[in-house]
């Protein structure tokens, strides 16, 4: 039997000749999504904050065989979110994809936590991702899709207290939705979300085995997800595959936040 283009529904998944943007790229999470990408066909740029993580981000990219353009980043200011999208648009003169990655969290009592830590956590996260978007969104084009990494702790509430992060998270959501609403129909921009639970990465690694297990046991998969299981969510909706779904947050936590 010969298969006709309309059933070659993988080809939908693939990012040849296209433009990703990857910010918090110099490590976990980032540096999984930077390589993905990159397996799926995207050149990419990956921003963060200390050039000798990107660069193993972009060697490791190279050896995929995609083009990296590295750029330090602190999407904390407006001015280098620009300064990011310029050096992208010069280097390969579009960009068709945002991965909004950077993030950082805080641990504290509410009552006890500084307001210089909790607004740290809404500058990166929260606002650090509206500067991001704001300064592709002025040059990309209609089918360019932007995702915002948000967490389960949008979703549900935290066993341990730590209220920038989730508010920070859910702050995400509520841009997604926003910035979906604004973009898709006047500029042909897809803006969605996903919310990752917990993942094997170093920061997983670090936390002690009794509070991961009080996480896991409103999980109903029982584990952490592993890096390719987020990075999967996160190529399907940069492209085409997703092609009608914009507004939305998909969670990818082992179903914690349906539980």
């Amino acid at each position: 039997m010969t298969r006709t283009a309309s059933e070659a529904v993988l080809d939908r998944f693939r990012l040849t000749g296209r433009v990703a943007i990857v910010t918090g790229a110099g490590r976990g999470l980032g540096a999984g999504f930077a390589r993905a990408l990159a397996e799926a066909g995207a050149d990419v740029v990956v921003a963060g904050r200390r050039r000798e993580n990107l660069q193993q981000t972009a060697d490791s990219v190279n050896a995929i065989g995609a083009a990296c353009l590295v750029v330090p980043t602190d999407v904390t200011r407006p001015q280098d979110c620009t300064a990011l999208v310029d050096a992208a648009m010069h280097e390969f003169g579009q960009v068709d994809i945002l991965v909004n990655n950077a993030g950082i969290s805080h641990v504290a009592p509410a009552t006890g936590e500084r307001p210089q830590d909790f607004r740290s956590v809404i500058d990166v996260n929260l606002l650090g991702a509206y500067w991001a978007a704001q300064s592709c969104a002025r040059v990309m084009a209609t089918g360019s899709s932007i995702i915002n990494v948000s967490s389960m702790l949008g979703l549900v509430k935290s066993v341990l207290p730590q209220a920038a992060y989730a508010a920070s998270k859910a702050g995400l959501i509520g841009l997604t939705r926003d910035l979906s609403n604004q973009w898709c129909g006047r500029k042909g921009i897809r803006v969605n979300a996903i919310a990752p639970g917990f993942v094997e990465t170093d920061m997983i690694s670090e936390m002690p085995p009794d509070t991961l297990e009080k996480f896991l046991a409103g999980c109903p998969m029982g584990r952490v997800a592993t890096q390719r299981e987020i990075d999967a969510a996160v190529v399907f909706l940069a492209s085409p595959a997703s092609g009608y779904i914009t507004g939305s947050t998909i969670a990818v936590d082992g179903g914690t936040s349906g539980h």
